[in-house]
């Protein structure tokens, strides 16, 4: 007899979580191919390391798998950060020490030379801009920008009460915009 393989269509959050707890491998890979690239946009630049990032997206996929989730609001993103915002907190006071990484989306298809290195050129000073932040305003900016979190889900994530979150934003973006402007970038 042959097993048959069973027909599921994968969702989105929560019900994708329950079917990989359960076993179901084209759940896992639909959460993993979602959720770990800004995970790991975002950990790359808390820790200031790629390969300590990619550990903490890790362990943040690893917890989420075999722990037991008493509340299922909200959104399974928000909770999935807050998981790898925690981690890459602790991993970065584990080293001890910020290494400045710049973590870019990928390019688009077939740019020319010159918009490369236009690009990467924008990058770097945006990256300089974002690492010349107090750590505090760093860290909410990385995860509105690069998390793609709502001024909400920010403040469950660090537990700051909203008002903080906003006005950290403010700052920070004010503050990034000035360093860029001054170093003629726009």
């Amino acid at each position: 007899m042959v097993p048959r393989h069973e027909s599921v269509e994968i969702g989105t959050g929560w019900d994708d979580l329950a079917l990989a707890r359960r076993g179901n491998q084209k759940a896992w890979r639909a959460l993993f191919e979602q959720y770990s690239p800004r995970l790991l946009r975002m950990a790359a630049l808390i820790t200031g390391s790629t390969d300590a990032a990619r550990d903490c997206v890790q362990e943040t996929f690893v917890r989420v798998l075999s722990s037991v989730v008493h509340h299922e609001s909200g959104s399974l993103r928000a909770y999935l950060s807050t998981i790898a915002y925690r981690l890459a907190l602790k991993e970065r006071m584990r080293l001890g020490r910020l290494a400045r990484v710049a973590v870019a989306e990928p390019p688009s298809p077939d740019p020319s030379p010159l918009d490369e290195a236009i690009t990467d050129e924008r990058q770097r000073e945006f990256a300089r801009a974002l690492w010349a932040l107090p750590a505090h305003h760093r860290e909410i900016l990385i995860l509105r920008l690069h998390g793609d979190h709502s001024y909400e889900e920010i403040a469950e994530i660090t537990g700051l009460p909203l008002g903080t979150v906003k006005s950290r934003i403010f700052h920070a973006v004010k503050s990034v915009r000035s360093e860029i402007k001054n170093r003629g970038v726009l």
